[in-house]
């Protein structure tokens, strides 16, 4: 009974550090105005994620997490932000603007509605536990749900990801560009720099 107990305190430690490490990495995310910190935070985020899908017996979605987004797609973000450049953003410089407002209340609105939806659809279960079958978080039932009630989110997903890959190799197209937009500032396929051309009237 006493082991019991210690081992509930225990995950109960773990579920509220991942919890407030996961809130805070997200918030840090926005926060910071140097993306490639924002990248690393983002990591966090999602280790924490990990963290979290390891307490709801889901092994198979937490290594998931670390291998592919953690690890892959990460990578790739990190190479976009390599791509296009340390720019410096200042998110919450001059004020609070619009954006900002609207995007604190869309997510406040949000967590609102997780935690009613929740609530309704746990009806009193939360305190009870409940048996975990052997397939559970499995790849076959992981599969399975995502070909079957979740097949248009899941394609929704990869447009997304398909996307932002784009959007990233336009950006860094755009960055990389001539600021001044001259054609004689550069000669193709040799990079030697050559005087703009002049006129000259004849007096």
């Amino acid at each position: 009974m006493i082991v019991a107990s210690v081992g509930n305190v225990l995950v109960w430690m773990v579920w509220i550090g991942a919890a407030f490490a996961c809130l805070g990495s997200g918030i840090a995310v926005v926060s910071f105005s140097n993306p490639f910190f924002s990248a690393l935070a983002l990591i966090g985020n999602l280790a924490s994620l990990a963290v979290l899908y390891l307490l709801l017996s889901a092994e198979f979605v937490a290594a998931a997490q670390v291998l592919v987004y953690a690890g892959a797609v990460m990578v790739m973000f990190l190479f976009v932000i390599a791509y296009v450049g340390p720019r410096q953003e200042s998110p919450w410089s001059g004020g609070p603007r619009w954006q900002s407002v609207g995007a604190v209340l869309a997510a406040g609105a949000l967590l609102v509605e997780i935690i009613v939806v929740v609530g309704l659809k746990a009806s009193g279960s939360l305190a009870h536990s409940e048996h975990v079958g052997s397939s559970f978080g499995s790849p076959s039932e992981i599969g399975r749900l995502f070909l079957t009630d979740h097949l248009l989110a899941f394609e929704i997903t990869s447009i997304v990801l398909l996307v932002a890959a784009v959007g990233g190799v336009i950006l860094g197209a755009h960055a990389r560009r001539d600021p001044w937009g001259s054609a004689d500032a550069e000669v193709p396929h040799t990079g030697a720099l050559r005087a703009p051309s002049t006129s000259r009237e004849a007096g």
